[in-house]
């Protein structure tokens, strides 16, 4: 039977463990929504908490004096960085969907996004949601779920992260993952970009041949049905290319929990 000294003891080792997978629901994409109730993001993290902390709680000792502020947040941080990590491909669909909406001319009708609650384009909204369901049906969420609980096997609460971060190995990381996303957004939205600039260009033609037609009052038209067209076209092949960009994201993942154990104590 569990004691008040017992269970003093292994509490400030619980909070650490806590505090970082409360912090990973925090950043995380899909757990982090705001369909999500707060009372599930809570009673998940706890209970996940405490599958972590049975597995690998009692193998650390740790004393609540007082380096015990930094240590919780550094546990902070740690899951607000993988968090963040998988967010930023989320965060690529829909900058690839902004990119479409300038192009077409959709750019200035954004709506609500329910999930985040914030302004988002039309097209990147769509992609967005076409995203999730695919991420929830090659089950994701499961391997996001894995990847914070197996990060103590890579971060254990006594780690170095700090360290990590003050060589500037986690920044220079972090900085160049958003370039690739960016990248990512730029590939994912580049058949519809290159074809708006051909439609412009063909448009451009039309006014020096045909002045008589007022280009633009038919160019918007144009160009939203030959967008719409090339999309029809293109969301076939949407589903192989998000699965290689959760491909991305798990080695990314992997690769920031790769540097930080570098710094593990």
């Amino acid at each position: 039977m569990l004691t008040t000294d017992a269970i003093m003891k292994v509490f400030p080792a619980f909070l650490l463990v806590f505090c970082r997978i409360s912090a990973f629901f925090v950043s995380a994409p899909i757990f982090s929504t705001r369909n999500v109730p707060r009372t599930v993001k809570i009673g998940l993290a706890f209970f996940i908490s405490v599958i972590v902390f049975l597995t690998i709680g009692f193998d650390t000792k740790v004393t609540a004096d007082a380096t015990y502020i930094l240590a919780v947040f550094r546990e902070v941080l740690a899951g607000l960085l993988i968090g963040y990590v998988s967010s930023l491909f989320f965060a690529a669909i829909q900058t690839s969907g902004a990119l479409m909406d300038m192009q077409m001319g959709f750019g200035i009708a954004n709506i609500v996004d329910p999930l985040t609650g914030v302004s988002a384009p039309m097209l990147g909204n769509l992609k967005y949601m076409l995203t999730i369901l695919v991420f929830l049906s090659m089950n994701g969420h499961h391997y996001l779920l894995a990847a914070i609980m197996d990060s103590y096997r890579w971060l254990p609460l006594d780690n170095g992260l700090f360290g990590g971060i003050a060589d500037g190995s986690v920044s220079d990381f972090l900085i160049r993952t958003f370039a690739d996303t960016f990248m990512l957004a730029l590939q994912i939205s580049a058949p519809i970009v290159v074809s708006m600039l051909l439609t412009d260009v063909g448009l451009g033609l039309l006014a020096r041949t045909a002045p008589q037609y007022n280009v633009f009052v038919i160019g918007i038209p144009v160009k939203i049905l030959v967008g719409l067209a090339l999309l029809i076209v293109l969301l076939p092949g949407f589903g192989g290319l998000f699965s290689m960009l959760f491909d991305d994201m798990f080695r990314s993942i992997n690769k920031l929990l790769s540097i930080l154990k570098d710094h593990a104590t």
